[in-house]
């Protein structure tokens, strides 16, 4: 039979269930503020009754309860809604970087228009239109130098502003590696507490809530995943890579690129190899760096080389008023000083490559002639190489239209004298130099005998920049690589700037000097403006301006949509989590109530048993 002093047994388990259900509920209160804290829940069950169901159970009505136990305190958590805002976190933080940083970029492309890139280089245009009107005039020459230095000022401050936000996302990837790390490793130290709390058969709630606080953050910086091998064992993945597994957490390292930029690349701490990082506030700031800013880099760099090279090139034919001809308008640095382009690229001492810029051929072409022969040329791509056929029908025209409308990293159009000019591109590879020719072939005779641009075809007369004296193979002139960035150097010849005559306005006359009247260079250099003489995706200058501002709108644009998309997903995802696992003061206050008149009851029950226990010991029988 029940004992007698089983109900102050039963009165006290209720009593501690109902204290322990007050003091969860005044935890929920007190964090109910907390970042990333998960409303708790006592969850109590029926005591064993006092006889199990077997043959020697006593003859009782029933089984005897003995009351309620408190079975464990659990946190009331969505785990699969937990995943889904795991996934989605890494998509709304790369929308957030790239829609702050594109602000940046679209402040540097709105700047106000009377000191703007484009603006500066219309009144370099009007300037030569002037000089070409007024060929004589010392003030027209004297306005074509002072609005070229203003041009060139203004688009070294245009490269300036892109290359300060290279650095700015650079020193950001720094930070946010620092901060990855940091949380990989807070990660794995709780899951070693969490392992050992478990393994003393208690639930530690507060725990799992900071390593949940912390899974989140993280996937807001790269894109993770996360599961369970077994009960205890908690892991983050990357990309297919353990990021960490139990209490044990890997990393990354920053590594200095071998180039010039300054930038690092993220690298794993254990196995040296480049980390592929796509999304988050990482993978945003890595894309934004190594492609977004640099392609606007390249290309004003693009704009920068080949506008400089084309004025250079006519005004180095034409003669000033003072007659001094075969000047440079604008300065351009070579990046070897050897005369054949050869540099030592791998640095053992011995040169091994050419860096060549342009190819001229000797003879004068008819663009509208058909070329009479097939054959296929070879060019360097961004991955490897390209080929581009010519056939018998094809004109000189088409055949150029060719060349720059394929994915090759040499670009052709004809010069002043129609003479054949080959140009390397900005490169897409980031292990590539820019503007660098690398690989130019023929198995006919378009660029051998016909343009004059090569000595021979085949492979066995081919240029191929990963040789020193490549230049051999070349029948015609050429030019060595530029320094890189030239939109950093761009400037007008300082002779110009000290002797304004020395601007040419047009050509030698037969005896070498300048004609009264000429203007033919200066209005030879204005036409260039609307001339389709860009080299890479736009055609004229106009094309470069209008193309650089559109894009630089659009991805913006695109940053801000997706963004807002994104911020409504996870508003909702982050509503629907709260209204599980959030702290609801009214809700806790009317349970703290609820569980006090519980408790009182208890107590009161208690004291009943007290009293009838009270009465059979010490009063049963007087």
């Amino acid at each position: 039979m029940a004992n007698a002093f089983a109900g102050i047994e039963l009165g006290k388990r209720s009593i501690m269930a109902h204290s322990q259900q007050i003091q969860t509920a005044g935890h929920n209160i007190s964090n109910a503020d907390t970042e990333g804290y998960t409303r708790q829940r006592v969850q109590v069950k029926t005591f064993d009754p006092l006889y199990r169901p077997d043959l020697t159970r006593a003859e009782t009505p029933g089984q005897i309860g003995q009351g309620t136990s408190i079975e464990s305190i659990t946190r009331l958590r969505d785990e699969m809604l937990d995943q889904r805002i795991v996934a989605q976190t890494n998509s709304e933080s790369y929308w957030a970087t790239r829609e702050q940083y594109y602000v940046m970029i679209e402040q540097v492309y709105n700047e106000p228009d009377e000191v703007s890139v484009r603006t500066n280089m219309d009144k370099f245009w009007q300037s030569w239109q002037e000089l070409s009107v007024y060929p004589e005039s010392k003030a027209a020459r004297q306005a074509v130098v002072t609005r070229a230095d203003t041009l060139t000022q203004s688009i070294s401050g245009r490269f300036e502003a892109l290359a300060g936000i290279g650095t700015l996302l650079n020193g950001d990837i720094d930070a946010t590696v620092k901060q990855i790390n940091d949380y990989t490793r807070q990660i794995a130290d709780l899951n070693g507490e969490i392992v050992r709390s478990k393994a003393m058969g208690d639930n530690p709630n507060d725990l799992m809530d900071r390593r949940d606080l912390l899974v989140e953050k993280l996937s807001g910086l790269v894109e993770i995943t996360t599961d369970r091998r077994d009960s205890d064992e908690f892991m983050v993945h990357l990309g297919g890579q353990v990021l960490v597994q139990g209490s044990v957490a890997r990393g990354f390292e920053l590594e200095a690129l071998t180039d010039s930029s300054g930038y690092d690349r993220v690298v794993w701490n254990d196995t040296g190899l480049e980390a592929e990082i796509k999304s988050g506030k990482l993978g945003a700031l890595l894309e934004l760096r190594d492609s977004d800013i640099r392609s606007e880099i390249q290309s004003l760099n693009t704009m920068s080389l080949n506008f400089a090279d084309l004025v250079n090139s006519v005004h180095r034919a034409g003669i000033g008023a003072n007659n001094e001809t075969g000047l440079d308008f604008f300065v351009q640095h070579p990046f070897v000083t050897d005369v054949k382009g050869n540099y030592d690229r791998n640095g053992d001492g011995t040169a091994d490559t050419s860096y060549v810029f342009r190819f001229s051929g000797t003879n004068a072409l008819n663009p509208q002639e058909k070329v009479g022969f097939n054959g296929v040329m070879t060019f360097s791509a961004a991955s490897g190489n390209i080929s581009v056929p010519y056939f018998a029908n094809d004109t000189v025209e088409a055949v150029i239209a060719r060349i720059n409308d394929s994915q090759g990293e040499v670009k052709a159009f004809l010069d002043r004298d129609n003479r054949l000019v080959l140009k390397g591109t900005a490169a897409q590879a980031m292990e590539n130099p820019d503007f660098v020719i690398r690989h130019v072939e023929d198995s006919g005779l378009f660029l051998a005998g016909y343009s004059g641009v090569l000595n021979g075809s085949g492979s066995e007369n081919a240029y191929d920049f990963a040789r020193a004296d490549a230049v051999d193979s070349l029948a015609g002139s050429y030019s060595v690589a530029p320094v890189m960035n030239p939109a950093r150097y761009i400037s007008v010849n300082e002779k110009l700037m000290n002797d304004p005559s020395s601007v040419a306005a047009g050509f030698p006359n037969p005896q070498g000097r300048a004609a009264i009247g000429d203007a033919r260079a200066a209005v030879e250099i204005a036409s260039i403006r609307n001339s389709e003489v860009m080299i890479g995706s736009s055609r004229t200058f106009d094309d470069y301006f209008a193309e650089s501002v559109t894009n630089a709108g659009l991805k913006g644009e695109q940053a801000e949509n997706m963004l807002l998309s994104q911020n409504a997903i996870m508003n909702d995802l982050r509503d629907f989590r709260d209204s599980i696992s959030g702290v609801n003061i009214d809700e806790e206050l009317a349970d703290i109530i609820k569980f006090q008149h519980g408790y009182n009851a208890a107590a009161k029950f208690v004291s009943v048993i007290d009293e009838m226990l009270d009465t059979i010991i010490n009063r049963l029988g007087v």
